[in-house]
């Protein structure tokens, strides 16, 4: 028997693969829709990919049609997409949209958007529940344009009822943004050694797409309005992530712990390295849909590794992942100046 008709937006990317998949084995017709309308993951019954870019206007409206039971957005960003979607609350029966952990803010106001500052790195409690301030909503940051997002969205909560999914750093195949390249890239390169930063403790709130793909079944299957995070059931330190993608490539690194932060551009300073623990609350997931992860960690790592091989092979790390450069910068894989500082580190050991 049909759960009903789920629409997917962003079904191409890494948690818009999962879901699709997720939800067709639970048994929703779905609709995959993205700005390319390839197909989207692996080959699912019941799966109808189309064409689709959102910020056209009138299109999401008019692709509906008659409308779908479960609207699932992946690539909503800021108040004029909340507004999208409540406008057609007459359309959807429920909709689940992924938000980020981007959106807390400490005591004292700081947040991801303060981090460069002095001393501007937010001190989370650990972990951090949903209950926990958000930064202003506006338009001037990725944080603060999730927060105008969710805001408008849980106003609409009598008309459509909505999940929000706040994400922690995701990781899987066919993610944009891998931060586990930061090792399997050196590894591939026959680097023997690694600068971390914080003494190699820091703990970045990881969650697997599989995992978030679960999130999105169980809250499609009960629709409500609500706020859950969105983590793995670990948050390991880099040095235990370090070491977990060593045994996945059966490789030996020695580990160069640094004291407090990065020691210069490009040394030391991996996606996860943060001065202060970021850890996520999980509790409210379990407690309202009945949530339990698919995977964990060191589990998923086997299958990320492969597909990060297999996307750099004979290509360049920019080539590859554009946006990680984007977003990351050249620094990621500066060996030159790791190998000065290192030079350095070794002589005042001597």
């Amino acid at each position: 028997m049909s759960q009903g008709h789920a629409w997917v937006l962003g079904a191409t990317g890494a948690i818009g693969r999962a879901a699709v998949g997720a939800l067709a084995r639970d048994g929703w017709e779905v609709t995959a829709a993205s700005r390319g309308g390839g197909r989207a993951g692996e080959e699912v019954e019941g799966v109808r990919s189309v064409a689709l870019d959102r910020d056209e206007e009138g299109a999401l409206a008019g692709a509906l049609g008659g409308g779908c039971d479960v609207l699932v957005d992946m690539v909503a960003f800021g108040g004029e997409h909340a507004r999208q979607v409540a406008g057609l609350a007459d359309r959807i029966g429920s909709a689940v949209v992924i938000s980020s952990g981007a959106v807390y803010a400490d005591g004292r106001g700081r947040s991801f958007d303060t981090q460069e500052e002095p001393d501007g790195f937010p001190r989370y409690p650990v972990p951090i529940p949903e209950t926990q301030p958000t930064v202003p909503p506006g338009d001037a940051s990725y944080g603060t344009r999730k927060v105008a997002l969710e805001r408008e969205l849980l106003a609409a909560g009598d008309a459509l009822p909505v999940t929000v999914l706040r994400a922690g750093a995701v990781h899987g195949p066919h993610c944009r943004t891998p931060r586990e390249l930061y090792f399997v890239k050196r590894l591939l390169d026959g680097r023997k050694r690694r600068v971390l930063a914080y003494g190699g403790g820091s703990r970045f709130h990881p969650v697997h797409v599989s995992n978030v793909a679960e999130l999105i079944r169980l809250a499609a299957a009960r629709p409500g309005t609500r706020v859950l995070n969105a983590a793995d059931p670990q948050a390991p330190s880099v040095a235990e992530i370090a070491a977990a993608i060593d045994g996945v490539l059966g490789r030996e690194t020695e580990t160069v712990p640094v004291d407090g932060a990065p020691p210069r551009a490009g040394v030391g300073d991996t996606p996860w390295s943060v001065p202060h623990p970021v850890v996520y609350d999980m509790a409210a997931a379990e407690r309202e849909l009945g949530y339990r992860p698919l995977t964990g960690y060191a589990a998923s790592l086997p299958e990320t590794v492969d597909w990060l091989a297999g996307q750099l092979a004979g290509r360049d790390w920019r080539e590859a992942f554009p946006k990680m450069l984007r977003g990351y910068g050249e620094n990621l894989f500066d060996y030159a100046a790791e190998d000065a500082w290192l030079e350095r580190y070794d002589r005042g050991r001597r």
